[in-house]
């Protein structure tokens, strides 16, 4: 608020200075005084802004942005380590129910929410299919060819990076429980993964 004021401050003790310059040959009209106080009014209610700020803010959300990449290659490299090597039937418990299982728990413990959501139209489980508006505009883009979107939002005062990436078909086996994977285009995604990041 200092920041906000101070520049206000200074132009009305150089407005009374010359006021009190001239006071002999002028009369000080009350909308002139009015005028002045209404500025100095209008800088007391504006909130203080630091020219740091928005460096910092775009500081904070590009390390929340780079957390969330490395968060989807380890994600990402888990479920195909654990396909490769654990999952050899259908009986097998599927490394994306093993996925989901994992997200469930980090948001119960308060860290950051990952979705795995459809992205053929053909969900699963119909708890895969995006609803909100940032997933389902994050599936057209993402099937357009974009590798990575992302926004910043604001939920109950504090703010959050929104975040989604691609997942292809990168193992054959994903079509043991995935039909419709078959006729997927090599790199065209068949799901998101959503995220919600705190930006601290």
């Amino acid at each position: 608020m200092i920041l906000a004021i101070e520049p206000v401050l200074i132009f009305l003790r150089k407005f009374f200075i010359y006021q009190g310059e001239i006071g002999m040959k002028t009369t000080w009209k009350p909308s002139i005084i009015v005028a002045a106080l209404v500025v100095l009014l209008v800088a007391i209610c504006l909130p203080g802004t630091s020219a740091r700020e928005p460096r910092a803010n775009r500081a904070a959300v590009e390390r929340t942005r780079e957390q969330v990449k490395m968060l989807d290659d380890i994600y990402k490299v888990a479920v195909v380590l654990i396909t490769q090597h654990y999952v050899k039937t259908e009986d097998d418990l599927p490394a994306g129910t093993a996925a989901k299982a994992l997200f469930a728990a980090i948001k119960e413990k308060g860290w950051h929410e990952v979705n795995l959501l459809d992205a053929t139209g053909e969900p699963y489980n119909d708890e895969n299919t995006p609803t909100d508006t940032f997933d389902i505009e994050a599936v057209k883009s993402l099937k357009g060819g974009a590798t990575f979107v992302d926004s910043v939002i604001v939920r109950d005062g504090k703010k959050y990076l929104r975040a989604a990436t691609p997942i292809p078909v990168v193992l054959e086996k994903c079509t043991m429980c995935h039909d419709n994977y078959k006729s997927a285009k090599e790199g065209e995604p068949i799901g998101i993964l959503s995220y919600t990041v705190p930006i601290k």
